[in-house]
């Protein structure tokens, strides 16, 4: 790579990122944009919202108020954004941008599909529908051992478990995320408890049942993504600066991608369906080719999902979890911005 800036892939993060270790992210690692914070404030206080600023820089964590959505999507918004636009582009080339989930609405303001203004209406007016309507719940469940390999038969079984405990409560219950080793589970409670019971306990946390999750990514959120197409027009959608890659592995190209249908993918398919985030990484990494993979905060546990997605198609060799943690050591390929240390290398 002599001459030449290393090529990295942008992963922005989704819902659940920012946690108690959080807390003060923006004004740890931000201060110098209060320009950009104050605009956004001055938007969430002239809708009768917490501030971002509020919620920063409160004396504690309160695990009701940050992570429900009208308040978790903006302030997770506002950590990768800036994050994003911290990389130092001297030392990186950017060729390509992805996201987790509710990431998606973020990768799409990083690469100007959304502008600032339709960036926050966005990312707010699905935030605050999603916690409005709050439509059934999630729980995350792994298919891999302790090596990051999967264990055969161990999706099929769960999908199995998944038909069981339908039959039984009479509530469908969805993939709503392929999560690199783990799959995050959605439907109505009643279908997620009963299916909790099937689930032997793993690595002594799962099944983790995630507080104040909607079912996102499945048929329930309907009515969400029709409250979403009426509040949010299509003119909100412009064409990408940078390949983005949505959460099928499909990419929209620069100069060539359909806005309507980026508008349509985003408060339709994407609300509704299954968001394959193992084949974004994968897709990105085999079409893309980068020299490393930034994640940009709040937090750093999108990490290991990034990685397990590497190990299954043995990306640069990596063949298990200890190849990865070897290979982090000597020369770091997956850099996350929530880690100090790696900031370090990304600014």
């Amino acid at each position: 790579m002599t001459g030449t800036k290393p090529k990295v892939l942008v992963v922005c993060p989704g819902r659940g990122t920012y946690n108690k270790e959080e807390l003060g992210y923006l004004s740890r690692y931000h201060s110098g944009q209060s320009e950009w914070i104050d605009s956004v404030d001055q938007k969430r206080t002239e809708q009768k919202q917490t501030t971002l600023r509020d919620l920063d820089n409160a004396a504690r964590y309160h695990l009701k108020n940050h992570t429900r959505g009208d308040n978790a999507s903006a302030l997770i918004y506002a950590c990768a954004l800036l994050d994003y636009k911290a990389i130092d582009r001297t030392q990186y080339d950017i060729c390509a941008i992805t996201g987790n989930s509710m990431g998606w609405y973020i990768a799409l303001a990083c690469a100007g599909a959304l502008d600032n203004d339709g960036a926050f209406d966005v990312i707010n007016t699905m935030g605050t529908l999603m916690h409005q309507e709050m439509i059934g719940g999630q729980i995350i469940y792994p298919f891999v051992d302790g090596n990051w390999h999967q264990i055969p038969g161990r999706k099929e079984w769960i999908h199995a478990q998944m038909a069981k405990s339908a039959v039984e409560t009479g509530h469908e219950l969805y993939v709503s995320i392929e999560l690199g080793g783990m799959l995050v589970l959605a439907g109505h409670e009643i279908a997620l408890q009963h299916l909790s019971t099937l689930l032997p306990v793993q690595q002594d946390r799962f099944p983790m049942a995630l507080f104040q999750h909607a079912a996102f990514h499945t048929p329930l959120q309907a009515p969400v993504a029709q409250l979403g197409r009426q509040r949010l027009p299509s003119a909100l959608f412009h064409m990408p600066h940078t390949p983005l890659i949505d959460g099928r592995g499909n990419t929209w190209f620069p100069n060539s991608a359909d806005t309507n249908a980026l508008w349509d993918y985003t408060l339709d398919q994407q609300v509704c369906e299954t968001y394959d985030f193992t084949r974004s990484i994968q897709h990105a990494v085999k079409e893309f080719a980068p020299d490393k993979i930034i994640i940009t905060g709040p937090g750093n546990s999108l990490g290991g999902a990034v990685a397990q997605a590497l190990v299954d198609i043995n990306w640069y060799g990596l063949a298990s979890k200890q190849d990865f943690i070897d290979r982090q050591k000597i020369d770091p390929i997956v850099l996350a911005m929530g880690n100090d240390e790696q900031r370090a290398l990304v600014i």
